[in-house]
């Protein structure tokens, strides 16, 4: 019952938008009671908000899945990106709701910061460790993380809402922006 209620929110939010989107609608899209959306929801803001923190966490898992199979930390830094805009790919509707959500309020956002923060942290703990086992240079990471962050989610608007560019053009200019990065990151005798 709860994923059918988040599944049809979901469909709702990206089909009709957030706001042109209420409690009413999930519920009758999703063909329960409003009891039952109470019974897990409190609003259409929880629903976004679990949605995108549901969605980082399967992210977050895939890339820590493929680093019990690459132990080269260079790998792990350009492949983790195929793997994270795969990920966006597989969940178009997640990453249309990601992309055109922003701005609209500041619940909103600050949804879609924790949605980002979570994926910050983890860029941040992959570069520090790079960077404690003599891999990467000692660079300021933050600026990094930013720059890694802001570029994924560029490309994935330019796929999922101008569609301007295919899944693989957006894939593969995430994957060249890392390697080029990796260049940058790499010490000499790693």
């Amino acid at each position: 019952m709860r994923q059918k209620l988040l599944d049809g929110a979901l469909n709702l939010f990206v089909t009709n938008g957030y706001y042109n989107t209420s409690i009413r609608d999930i519920i009758k899209h999703s063909a329960v009671g409003a009891g039952s959306f109470y019974n897990y929801f409190s609003s259409k803001e929880e629903i976004l908000e679990i949605l995108l923190e549901e969605f980082a966490n399967d992210v977050i898992k895939n890339i820590k899945a493929y680093y019990k199979v690459e132990q080269s930390l260079l790998e792990r830094f350009i492949e983790t990106k195929r793997i994270t805009m795969l990920i966006f790919s597989e969940h178009a509707q997640l990453s249309e709701l990601y992309c055109k959500c922003s701005g609209t309020s500041k619940q909103i956002d600050d949804s879609i910061k924790r949605f980002e923060d979570k994926l910050l942290s983890f860029y941040e703990r992959n570069l520090e460790y790079g960077i404690a086992e003599g891999v990467f240079r000692d660079v300021p990471i933050k600026p990094v993380c930013y720059s890694i962050l802001a570029t994924e989610k560029y490309l994935l608007f330019r796929w999922i809402v101008l569609k301007d560019i295919s899944k693989d053009e957006m894939i593969h200019s995430v994957v060249s922006f890392h390697q080029t990065l990796a260049s940058g990151l790499v010490k000499e005798n790693a």
